[in-house]
């Protein structure tokens, strides 16, 4: 009878600590919302499934190192750790903040306002557990052994995961040219990027037959480059000649409208450091 070999390391390490710190807390976030029975529509659904979806994969990865079976399974396992840890950075600080914009009214004095507040608190002490993870897998100056945790490859995950917040709030541009051509640069910068970081966790970039490191730094600069129209693009179109409307709700084209221009100018400096750290890893590369 064959013993399993356990890892210990895998939760009394800093990063298994961390781990161990947001399961917690994406649980209890995602229990205190259930208890209230508070959280329909598209804004509640959101919240609750990235506290649930954030719990779940963690804990599988948990338990995935504490048994040492990762090993087994066909992809980069340290490139889909740092991915995921940053994704579910993102998700549970977009939780922490649209969950009391909605839901949270003033005054809070009911007791399913309290959880609600509670919850809200914890969610915010579960994306420093996964910022803290982030920060401890993060890949050392000079270190490419695994691309997804650099710099740059966070970088990939967080411009990855802004052009889906920007796809839920188009409504309205078929008709303009200039929104037309907005769209299709948040749509092929999005599916290039995803691509990448697939390739990545897949262990598939090193059957690509040219110089990885420089196509990625010209295609940082041409998304830099896309997405700086935008940038300009889009709001001229968006608010030429349009004043708020009043009332102007969740919903309202408007403010989904300014939404999209704050995230397109995140992109876009996310694009630009992107393209100067990857530069510079190149050139560090090519000098040594």
């Amino acid at each position: 009878m064959a013993l399993v070999r356990m890892n210990l390391r895998a939760v009394t390490s800093w990063v298994g600590i961390a781990r161990l710190f947001a399961i917690l807390l994406s649980c209890i976030a995602f229990s205190l919302v259930a208890s209230t029975g508070v959280y329909r529509g598209p804004y509640g659904t959101w919240c609750m499934f990235s506290w649930g979806f954030c719990f779940a994969v963690t804990l599988l990865i948990v338990l995935l190192e504490l048994f040492e079976l990762y090993p087994k399974l066909p992809l980069s396992w340290d490139d889909f750790t740092s991915a995921f840890s940053m994704l579910a950075a993102l998700m549970i600080f977009t939780s922490s903040v649209v969950f009391p914009s909605v839901f949270i009214g003033s005054p809070c004095s009911s007791s399913i306002c309290m959880r609600q507040a509670a919850a809200t608190a914890i969610s915010c002490l579960c994306f420093l557990a996964y910022a803290l993870e982030v920060g401890l897998t993060r890949a050392k100056p000079g270190d490419i052994s695994s691309f997804l945790s650099t710099v740059p490859g966070l970088l990939k995950v967080f411009e990855a995961y802004v052009a889906c917040l920007i796809f839920s709030l188009l409504d309205t541009y078929d008709t303009v040219p200039g929104l037309q051509w907005c769209v299709a640069v948040y749509s092929v910068c999005f599916v290039i990027t995803l691509l990448i970081i697939i390739f990545t966790i897949g262990r598939c970039l090193s059957y690509i037959p040219c110089p990885l490191e420089k196509v990625l730094v010209a295609y940082n600069a041409l998304a830099m480059l896309m997405y700086l129209t935008t940038v300009i693009i889009w709001p001229f179109y968006s608010f030429n000649n349009r004043s708020r409307p009043s009332p102007c709700g969740a919903n309202c084209s408007w403010n989904k409208h300014l939404g999209v221009t704050f995230l397109t100018i995140f992109n876009f400096l996310a694009y630009l450091v992107d393209l100067v750290y990857s530069t510079k890893m190149v050139f560090i590369r090519t000098r040594s």
